[in-house]
């Protein structure tokens, strides 16, 4: 079966309007939350095949946060998709104001493979919850987990309402020929920039879900100890491959060594040893590559070991002086992390803004002040004070990106309005209307209008 027939028949099954009804929405974030929770051992089994992701942490980063979505909506929806009264102004009186909620129509989700099913599904539970129809297209590269959505998605859901498709660049490319109502893309802002343009031939509104180099800051009044211990869990978990994993640090020049024995400490302590449950591999071959080329063996600190037949790259520090430094011209996407120090904030934020907005920052410092700066100057999608990672797993805190490193965002309620279109109506009464706004328009009428508008 062609895409277009699939997006025909996602089409139809929308005009419908049975997904207008928040029952039934109901209904099918339900049954994905048991779909999920009856193949739980059988996504394991797939996502250890790919990433040698170990059932703790697939659950942690990836299980827990699709359930607790579903939860969320299920718990909420009802309010959410609720027509917003809002207060009408004094010129527009006698009347009524509301925002309606109303779902784009058909919808496309691209995935990427590091966190494949997270990253699937709960973008597609928010568009679910929203209304939409939803096309899902998963990573190739994540081969085993991509085989596994389909099958649950595939064997469980109409057609019309929710359904994958699989392959590579060449089909992604026929997807994005097709007039969807809103596309939701994650992955690189190379492959975010062709997304885009995509959607521009059809006046298609996006959500560009992207990456960058997250920086991390180490003051100088900084808990070393709860610092290190944060990042270097922050960093390596899923072998470094995390959008939002910090990417380099910034430390201050006084605090610098000692920051460094407790990051060794800690990495040491966490027995990030291949194929142990602690630790995940490099995606492939070609991304193993990539990364070993940005490690210059005479700028590690610590690690540096690596195992082609396994595609473990032990977590591996890195001295770093300026940025011209190959490590720092790309986001890295894997356990190498870039230290860098510095005598003065100023010159750290500087740096910050002088390139491009990254998807996260994170700052580790007891100092209000400094805090408090931080929040201010410096743009970054979202982060943390004196954590790692920790704020995407807020329902509350929505997550997205600014700049190159993305467009919109999502998570509960953010996902719900990312994925609706927010309607605006004005219901007047009959009666009771002056006749200032027609003709013919006097002095008198313009010295009325001065004062009300």
């Amino acid at each position: 079966m062609g895409f277009d027939e699939i997006w025909q028949r996602q089409r139809a099954f929308f005009h419908t309007g049975i997904t207008k009804s928040v029952a039934f929405r109901k209904t099918q974030l339900k049954t994905l939350g048991e779909v999920v929770t009856a193949h739980e051992a059988q996504m394991y089994e797939a996502v250890q095949k790919d990433l040698g992701k170990s059932e703790f942490e697939t659950y942690a980063t990836e299980l827990s946060f699709i359930k607790n979505e579903v939860r969320y909506f299920i718990k909420n929806l009802s309010v959410l998709a609720r027509p917003q009264e809002v207060k009408t102004n004094l010129v527009n009186q006698i009347a009524g104001s509301r925002v309606y909620y109303e779902p784009y129509g058909n919808t496309l989700v691209i995935s990427p493979w590091n966190y494949p099913y997270q990253l699937s599904f709960v973008p597609v539970i928010s568009a679910l919850a929203a209304g939409n129809t939803v096309i899902l297209k998963p990573s190739e590269v994540a081969p085993h987990t991509a085989k596994m959505i389909e099958e649950l998605v595939n064997n469980n859901f109409p057609e019309g309402l929710f359904h994958v498709v699989s392959g590579g660049v060449e089909e992604t490319t026929e997807l994005l020929k097709l007039r969807f109502d809103k596309i939701f893309f994650t992955g690189s802002p190379a492959v975010g920039k062709i997304v885009y343009q995509a959607a521009a031939k059809h006046l298609t509104p996006v959500t560009l879900e992207l990456g960058g180099k997250s920086p991390v800051i180490v003051a100088r009044s900084a808990n070393l100890k709860v610092a290190a211990r944060r990042i270097v869990w922050g960093k390596f978990l899923n072998a470094g491959q995390s959008c939002v994993a910090p990417d380099y640090v910034y430390v201050h020049k006084e605090v610098k060594e000692i920051f460094l024995q407790e990051l060794i400490k800690h990495i040491e302590k966490y027995r990030y040893e291949p194929g142990s449950a602690n630790y995940s591999k490099i995606i492939n071959r070609k991304n193993f590559d990539r990364i070993l080329g940005l490690i210059e063996q005479d700028k590690v600190l610590y690690g540096g070991k690596h195992n082609i037949a396994e595609l473990f790259i032990e977590p591996t520090i890195v001295s770093v002086s300026g940025w011209d430094e190959k490590v720092m011209q790309e986001e890295i996407f894997g356990p190498v992390l870039p230290v860098l120090t510095y005598s003065h904030l100023d010159e750290v934020f500087e740096v910050i803004r002088d390139n491009e907005k990254p998807l996260s920052a994170y700052l580790f410092t007891m100092d209000p002040k400094e805090k408090e700066r931080f929040t201010t100057e410096i743009s970054f999608g979202g982060g943390c004070i004196n954590d790692t990672v920790m704020h995407l797993s807020n329902p509350d805190l929505p997550f997205g990106g600014v700049g190159n490193s993305g467009i919109g965002s999502y998570h509960g309620k953010y996902g719900f309005r990312t994925f609706s279109h927010q309607k605006a109506v004005m219901d007047k009464t009959t009666w009771g209307e002056p006749a200032l706004k027609y003709p013919p328009y006097t002095a008198s009428k313009m010295k009325w209008m001065k004062r009300l508008l």
